[in-house]
């Protein structure tokens, strides 16, 4: 059996999926060819993240395919319905990368209370000689603790920011559309832990209560958030977008900041990748990341030994 990671997988996944027998192949295959490759091969696993498209074309063209793996939770990249109507299995890993995120969501939060995005950008160039100036610009810093975070899609990585939220001493609200409780779970030192009871709130109540908000949706058509949206939050308020792409109005955000409606965003994920809008990246109150929320070595180890174990599972079950 041959396994094509084409967007790469760690160490940690190879080594268990050569253990139970598979040939793992790392070579990153240019979309337009995948499908040769894939025939050539005969490659029976294809493994992606978010680059490798996998539509109709590939899943009719590759016989060959059992599985097609997402290294994430997202599988807007993948026609999942499809494949699995031609009886190929779609497998991801909900949830080991939702740590990742959430911590990246508070660098972009602290980034944002601090100014940290603005003073990194302006210090190289004036550190030497207006130092004290600088000082004084960003004198005016907030804490998170204290202050209410919005939480907006409270599934797994909406639970995990909670949870550090919690530890900060933040208010926590949050929103969803399917879930109307949830339970977060906050592990201290020596087996202490809290249970933290959440009902979730109409999205425009969280929104008009927060200080912060944070997106954790699905890719979806249309926006969550836009130009009404923005108006309904707190003047000076935060948002971060380690999600995806498209659920914020850009253009409605990129007003938002300019007209001082609000302070700052934090953004990971874009309406265009890989060529995210102009006005987006050069905005001096927007902190700024390429889409690499799931980008630890810890939630890849995670990631690669989920992947490997689901693997194995369905093969070792087909053969």
């Amino acid at each position: 059996m041959k396994i094509l990671a084409n967007d790469g997988i760690s160490q940690s996944g190879i080594d268990a999926l050569e253990k139970d027998g598979f040939e793992v192949i790392t070579t990153t295959v240019a979309q337009e060819q995948l499908i040769n490759y894939i025939n050539e091969h005969q490659i029976n696993v294809l493994l992606v993240r978010s680059a490798t498209k996998v539509r109709k074309d590939i899943i009719d063209a590759c016989k060959s395919l059992k599985i097609i793996g997402r290294g994430g939770v997202g599988m807007d990249n993948i026609d999942v319905e499809y494949a699995r109507s031609k009886e190929v299995h779609v497998i991801n890993t909900p949830a080991a990368s939702s740590s990742s995120v959430a911590e990246l969501v508070f660098a972009h939060l602290f980034n944002g209370v601090r100014f940290v995005y603005d003073s990194n950008r302006n210090m190289p160039l004036e550190g030497d000689s207006r130092f004290k100036d600088l000082k004084k610009a960003y004198a005016k810093g907030t804490e998170l603790r204290g202050k209410t975070l919005g939480i907006i899609g409270f599934g797994r990585i909406g639970r995990e920011v909670a949870k550090i939220a919690l530890g900060l001493g933040m208010k926590v609200i949050a929103s969803d559309k399917f879930i109307s409780k949830a339970t977060v779970k906050v592990d201290f030192y020596n087996g202490q832990f809290i249970n933290v009871e959440i009902d979730t709130e109409p999205m425009e109540d969280v929104l008009q209560h927060s200080d912060f908000i944070t997106l954790h949706v699905p890719a979806q058509k249309g926006y969550i958030i836009g130009k009404k949206e923005f108006e309904l939050m707190k003047n000076g308020a935060g948002i971060v977008n380690a999600a995806r792409g498209g659920v914020i109005d850009e253009v409605a955000l990129i007003d938002a900041l300019d007209n001082n409606k609000l302070a700052f965003a934090g953004l990971d994920v874009f309406e265009n990748e890989p060529t995210p809008a102009i006005k987006v990246l050069m905005n001096p109150n927007v902190s700024l990341t390429p889409h690499i929320g799931a980008a630890t070595n810890e939630a890849q180890d995670r990631i690669g030994l989920e992947l490997a174990s689901q693997i194995a599972a369905i093969l070792k079950t087909e053969k």
